[in-house]
């Protein structure tokens, strides 16, 4: 049988282009919207390959890397590692719908290499606390590009 992989998506939508949109995206651009995130590039840019590290929970190390990038299609995904607690892959899709503005999907797969890592898979994945990460996130962006923060 089967090992079911845990994965949560989540959707959004912004008032802005896609082109103003998806820059949020990448290791600098989160930057703007994403408070203490500090990345320190460690090779290329935003391009597949790209390497970089941030602080993540607890104080522990992110390992991240760009395995792939279509800004013209509204695609970046990333592999991430944070030594002895999960492993996992981020994917964020932009797409214009007809109504205009962007429509951001983000999906975190995560898998857990350690006891610790169980725990915090299954309390970042928890249906209600992604809901609200996902919701954090829109109010963010959606500040970040100047445009009004409604609930």
């Amino acid at each position: 049988m089967p090992v079911l992989i845990p994965t949560m998506i989540g959707m959004f939508h912004l008032d802005a282009p896609l082109e103003r949109v998806f820059p949020l995206f990448t290791a600098e651009g989160e930057r703007a919207w994403a408070p203490g995130w500090e990345p320190r590039i460690l090779s290329g840019s935003r391009e597949r390959g790209s390497a970089f590290i941030t602080s993540g929970h607890h104080g522990s190390t992110v390992t991240w890397i760009v395995t792939d990038y279509r800004p013209a299609e509204g695609r970046v995904s990333y592999a991430r590692l944070v030594q002895d607690s999960n492993i996992g892959i981020v994917d964020v899709i932009c797409t214009t719908p007809s109504g205009g503005g962007t429509d951001v999907s983000v999906r975190y797969t995560l898998t857990a290499v350690s006891e610790a890592g169980k725990a915090f898979v299954s309390e970042f994945l928890a249906a209600q606390r992604y809901t609200t990460m996902i919701e954090e996130w829109r109010a963010a962006t959606s500040s970040a590009l100047g445009l009004p923060v409604v609930p």
